[in-house]
């Protein structure tokens, strides 16, 4: 049976699938990054991980992968191939696609940004389907963005489009790791909520699931760390749509899995701020986790679709 595999690299652990040219799913597994043992081990993960799935199926379906398709975090230069940087990671300037194809028998291979991937997914068979123009936003222990364009995603001149989290919304705020200051990521991802619900409520283990919780029991202190996240969160969507105009606003990430919890009152927050612009519609995302993995399958078959077409 013919088949592509699909990857979607996170700083812990990696999701991956086997998937037909139809797009059924053949086989799922995952597997830890290695990141404790530093970024070279993280790739060897990588390598060693996409050789065993090429060896599943051809046991399994009787062929080898046509094509593959990896998600990575941080800056990606999807053209030349290259994870450029990952902090999570530890990696500078790695030539996966290159490295992978070679591991593969020189398959072709998409590299491609996590959060991209993901907004790719949710685009064609996810919460932004028939849209046309929609924002996929990503609320985890960092904030990215995806720009969805009549079936494809914009990445920029230089891969960098989205990066929603590096807006600044509090002048002068917390440091971000990208070395600035008040970054919607610093005050709004679900880390930074987990810090702050950390230092509001004493405990030092709790985290941004927790502050959640104790949102939607009524807890008063709570509820003061979960409207400035969401006040900072709205302020820096009101930029994005201002300057993207999107149909749909897709909201997705582990901060997202709070459901209305939070996007009730983001939903109003964004209405509040609005002027001129034209208020989008605010849903969940479709696909949750397994987003990067199916946007990964994506590529791949887009790949062997774009080398058919010639």
């Amino acid at each position: 049976m013919r088949h592509v595999i699909a990857l979607d690299v996170g700083d812990t652990g990696m999701k991956a699938a086997l998937v037909g040219l139809d797009g059924a799913l053949l086989y799922e597994a995952r597997q830890a990054t290695g990141r404790e043992r530093g970024p070279d081990a993280v790739v060897e993960s990588i390598l060693g991980f996409a050789k065993e799935l090429r060896a599943h199926g051809e046991r399994h379906f009787g062929t080898a992968a046509e094509a593959a398709g990896v998600a990575v975090p941080g800056t990606v230069d999807a053209e030349r191939g290259v994870a450029v940087y990952s902090a999570g990671l530890g990696w500078r300037n790695v030539p996966l696609r290159g490295l992978i194809s070679y591991r593969l028998g020189r398959i072709p291979v998409a590299l491609g940004h996590d959060v991209r991937a993901g907004g790719l997914a949710e685009g064609r068979i996810g919460a932004g389907r028939g849209t046309g123009r929609f924002l996929f936003v990503s609320l985890g222990t960092g904030i990215a963005g995806a720009i969805g364009m009549d079936g494809g995603i914009e990445a920029g001149a230089r891969g960098g489009a989205g990066e929603l989290g590096h807006i600044v919304v509090r002048p002068g705020g917390p440091v971000c790791g990208c070395g600035g200051r008040g970054c919607l990521e610093a005050v709004a991802s679900a880390a930074a909520v987990g810090r702050a619900w950390a230092v509001a409520s004493g405990d030092p283990a709790a985290d941004a699931a927790d502050c959640a919780r104790a949102v939607a029991a009524g807890d008063e202190a709570a509820n003061g760390v979960w409207r400035a996240a969401v006040d900072a969160l709205a302020d820096g969507l009101l930029t994005a749509l201002t300057v993207l105009d999107p149909r749909t606003l897709i909201i997705g990430g582990g901060l997202a899995e709070a459901g209305e919890t939070l996007l009730a009152p983001l939903r109003a927050a964004v209405a509040e701020r609005i002027t001129f612009q034209k208020l989008p519609t605010i849903v969940p995302a479709a696909l949750g986790d397994a987003a990067g993995c199916v946007g990964a399958g994506l590529l791949a078959r887009d790949l062997l679709a774009a080398a058919a077409a010639v």
